[in-house]
């Protein structure tokens, strides 16, 4: 190996050492926010008998968002995470139906003002 080749593959390791860094820290952001959604979930279920929808989809991203920084971060793959790659989309719940709520009808307004 040139000695220009080992010079450009020590700044690649630099590089990516130091986005290891900094997804170890949204790694450790991304476990508190997912501690809420758990909790949160938890209440919601208790509440309404039935999961949130909107939390089940947005905990589904946010685990395999932390499983992409655990597969960059392990050299399992090149590609780094978001926000250099699109967010994760959330998978169709495997356990409980979720809790759903019906729009509200809108009434139907006068366009003229009543006298």
């Amino acid at each position: 190996m040139s000695d220009e080749q080992k010079t450009l593959q020590r700044e690649s390791i630099v590089l990516r050492v130091l986005w290891m860094v900094i997804y170890a820290i949204v790694w450790q952001l991304g476990e508190l926010i997912l501690l809420a959604v758990v909790v949160v979930q938890l209440g919601y279920r208790l509440f309404y008998g039935a999961p949130s929808a909107s939390l089940l989809g947005f905990g589904d991203s946010l685990s395999q968002y932390l499983a992409q920084i655990g597969r960059f971060g392990t050299f399992n793959t090149d590609e780094k995470p978001w926000p250099f790659a699109d967010w994760p989309a959330p998978q169709a719940p495997q356990g409980e139906q979720p809790h759903s709520v019906e729009p509200a009808a809108h009434p139907v307004r006068d366009e003229e003002p009543k006298l």
